[in-house]
Order: structure tokens, then sequence, then C-alpha cells
């Protein structure tokens, strides 16, 4: 009942944590166009309905590309994420229209792909609302083809002058500058730029502010807004447009593909980006205040069932030391060093050299050799006193040099690798050696080599022989 209880305890606060890091969208947020404040933009929006009539103008959360269209415009506000590049690209080369309104946020991602960089803004421009260069009066740009003016963009066709709000300028080598910033001893900086891509349109502008509640209150950019909702849906002079504009501020989503066609392989790359850009938005932004009490309570929760649980395990005394078994590899003595040889993680190279030690042991003992006698030495010995035949001193001689190329490799400090078989092989020369050369505590068998069977007229009776052999023997007493 217990482990049930802080089961659910455990899922609940998960479930919480998870609720407090997804990614809300706090109402009155600024570019909001449902924010009736003074940052917010619900102005444009009405004048987007105005303008193409509120069945034509679609602001979402949620951008839902196979519900875009050729014909479909879309008007990304101060943008917190990257957009996806491929959708993007595809939606324009088809005929869609892309207006990127942006200073500081994520749309430079976007704008980077088109090769179009932020710059700043002229220190000194020549008009400013209150000599304020954060609030630098733009004006258009007429359009030239073959160094003849051809008239303004269409967005700024009814602009004379807009004014800015802390705006970044934007530069490209190719694109048509539609509004610029004179400046005073220094260069114009471009505002904003307007290029094709495929069949459809790109235009990027570096100042969403323009557009907020409070700064439409100005003619330029009031004119400005209307000119941007005409251009991205409706016709330019070029062929009759009819489609929807969709409009998305801050943060917000994206799913399925352009044209209705999506894969697996892109929702699993459309969840991955999702993850990192929230990841990045962690570590640029921190995690909210809500997302921080979540963790710190997972954690108290976490200490408290780890309390609970170390609390209520019963207490077990512990075996005093002294009171302790010793383990058979920590003891001394045959019984200890047998244990060491017989560890599965001792290496058989030490049974080899027990091997060579007890070997060399019982010939001293028996023929009174030095403590470390030569190689040469025992050979001869062996093969003198031990009645070999070839094969078996052939044999003894190659388990002998093994045996010192085993040791002067462990004395070296690279242990060689000996094979089971190899050892038992060993063991069973040595054996046989120290039968036939009498050294293994019997008297060796004259006329028979080492190995052979044992001669029944020479071999000493059995237990089992002398208790047949007994009443024989007490018939002939009597």
């Amino acid at each position: 009942m217990r482990s049930q209880v802080t089961s659910c305890s455990f899922l609940a606060a998960l479930v919480a944590l998870m609720a407090l890091l997804a990614p809300a969208r706090a109402a009155g947020a600024a570019f909001d166009v449902n924010d009736p404040s003074w940052e917010g933009c619900s102005e444009l929006l009405e004048i987007a309905r105005a303008e193409l009539g509120a069945a034509r103008v679609h602001p979402v959360a949620v951008l839902d590309w196979s519900q875009v269209g050729p014909e479909d415009g879309i008007l990304v506000l101060h943008p917190l994420q990257t957009l996806d590049a491929d959708e993007t690209t595809s939606f324009m080369k088809a005929g869609g229209r892309l207006a990127i309104i942006d200073d500081f946020g994520r749309g430079d991602d976007t704008l980077r792909r088109f090769q179009i960089e932020r710059i700043p803004t002229p220190a000194r421009p020549l008009a400013a609302l209150r000599n304020r260069p954060s609030l630098a009066i733009a004006e258009p740009v007429a359009d030239t083809v073959g160094g003849h003016s051809v008239g303004r963009h269409p967005v700024v066709s009814h602009v004379e002058r807009l004014v800015t709000n802390h705006a970044t300028g934007l530069r490209h080598p190719n694109l048509s500058p539609v509004l610029r910033i004179r400046a005073v001893s220094e260069p114009d900086v471009i505002l904003a730029v307007a290029g094709q891509v495929g069949k459809g349109r790109l235009f990027a502008m570096g100042d969403p502010s323009a557009l907020m509640n409070m700064m439409l209150r100005y003619p330029g950019n009031r004119a400005f807004a209307s000119g941007l909702t005409r251009y991205l849906v409706d016709e330019d002079g070029a062929e009759p447009r009819r489609g929807r504009l969709h409009i998305v501020a801050n943060r917000f989503d994206e799913e399925s593909s352009f044209g209705g066609e999506t894969s697996l392989r892109k929702d699993f790359d459309a969840h991955v980006k999702a993850l990192a850009s929230a990841v990045e938005d962690a570590r640029r932004d921190g995690l909210p205040g809500g997302a921080l009490l979540a963790l710190a309570a997972l954690a108290g929760l976490g200490l408290a069932i780890w309390t609970a649980r170390a609390s209520a395990r019963p207490y077990r005394s512990p075996l005093p030391r002294y009171a302790r078994p010793t383990p058979l590899v920590a003891q001394g003595g045959a019984a200890g060093r047998v244990a060491v040889l017989a560890a599965p993680s001792s290496p058989r190279g030490l049974a080899f050299l027990e091997l060579k030690s007890a070997l060399f042991e019982a010939l001293s003992l028996r023929f009174g050799l030095e403590a470390n006698p030569a190689q040469e030495t025992v050979t001869r010995l062996v093969a003198r006193e031990g009645s070999l035949d070839e094969r078996a001193l052939s044999a003894f001689k190659d388990v002998l040099g093994t045996m010192y190329r085993v040791e002067a490799s462990v004395v070296a400090g690279k242990p060689a690798n000996v094979s089971r078989p190899t050892l038992m092989h060993a063991a069973d020369v040595v054996r046989n050696v120290l039968a036939a050369c009498g050294a293994d505590g019997r008297k060796p068998s004259r006329g028979r080599h080492a190995g052979a069977p044992p001669d029944p007229a020479t071999a000493p009776p059995s237990p089992t022989d002398a208790k047949l052999a007994t009443p024989h023997s007490d018939k002939g007493a009597r």
C-alpha cells in the first residue's frame, strides 16, 4: 500500500513538472495580436481585417503548413524560434509570400539562409523623433531598373515617413531596398528589403516595434501596415491573388508539411528541433519560476521517500570484525596458498611456477641439489636417474623450458598466458618424472619406464590381496 501511494505521488509530481516546463504563451505579451495594450499588435490585426476581410486573416499559434497554399501570405512578428527551413523555402518557391519583421528575435536564423545580415542603425540619423537616435525616421527607397527609377515598392507606395523604435538594419548585396535610415557623416542603413524566391517573395524588416499599437498612431506606420498586408496576399500589379494571411508572433509551433506531404523522418526532426529549441531557451533565459519550484518539490519528494525507506528498514547489528570468519585466501599456509592459486582471477602462470617449485624441491630433497639448480643440471639428472624414453625426456625438456620462460615473464612484470591444457600436460609430465626418479616418496621401479603400468610380480600387494592370501597361509601352518 505504501509503495502504491509513493508511486502515485511521484507520478503526480512528474506530471506537474512537465506541465510547468511546457512552453506557455502569456496573454498580453509584446507583439501579440490579441493584446490591446501599447506594446501589443491588436491594431495591426484590425488593419489587416479591414484591408482583406476578417475571413481572410488568420492569427494562429500553430502554423499548420498543410493548410497553407501557394497563394497565401505569412506574416512573422518577432519569432522566438527558428522557422522550418525546408517548409519556408518550399512555400516561397511555390509562389507564397513570407514577411519576417524582427529585430532581436530568432528571425536572423532564417534571414541568414538568404544571405541577409543584421547591422546596427546609424548613431546619428538625419531625422529622428524627439532627436533620439533610437527613434530614427525611415524613408521609402525608389526601385531602380537599369539605373532608372521605377517607383516605390508596393509595401511603401503610400508611406512618406516611418518612425522606428530601437530598430536594426539589414544588409544584402542584391535584394531591393524598401526603407532606409539616412545618416549624417556615416553611411545610410537599409531597414527593409524585398526579393524574389522562386515564384514567391521574401520581405524582411528590422523593426517589429514599428507595428505596435503605440507606433501605429503615426500615419506612415499605419500606411506601412496596410501596404504590407495587401502585398502579402493581394495583387501587386503582376498577377491576381486572393489568398489568406496567416499571422504568427513570438513563440509558435509548426506542424505538418507544405503540400500535405510528410514523413516519419520529418516528424522526428521536428521533435528534435523542438527539444533543441527548448534547451537553448532554457540555457539562454533560464527555467521559469514555476519549473524551479517544481524541481525543488520533486527533489524534496525524493528526499522524503528515501528518508522514509531508510527509517523503515530494520536495523541489522553488524558482526564484530574479530568474530568474522577469515577468508580462505587471506589465511596463510598451504590452505591459503591453494585457495589463491585456485581462484578464478589468479593467472595460470602462478600455478605453473608452483609446479616448478614442487619439482625442484622434490629433486633437491632426493638428490641433494642446490636451491635453484640450472636447467641443464636438472635435465642431465633426470636423464641419468629417471630411465625415461626419448619421448618422455623430450616432453620433460619442453615443459622445463616453458617453466623458465614463464618465470622470466613474471619477474619482468608481464605474466605469460598459460592455457589450461598446457598446465594439465605439465602436471602429468612432472608427476611421471618424479615417479621415475623416485622423488615422489616411493621406491622407483627398475626395469620399466615412467608412465608404464606397474608389474604385478614386483608391485607390493594391495590390502585386498593381503586379505585374500591370509586363509591359505593359515592352512599351511596347521
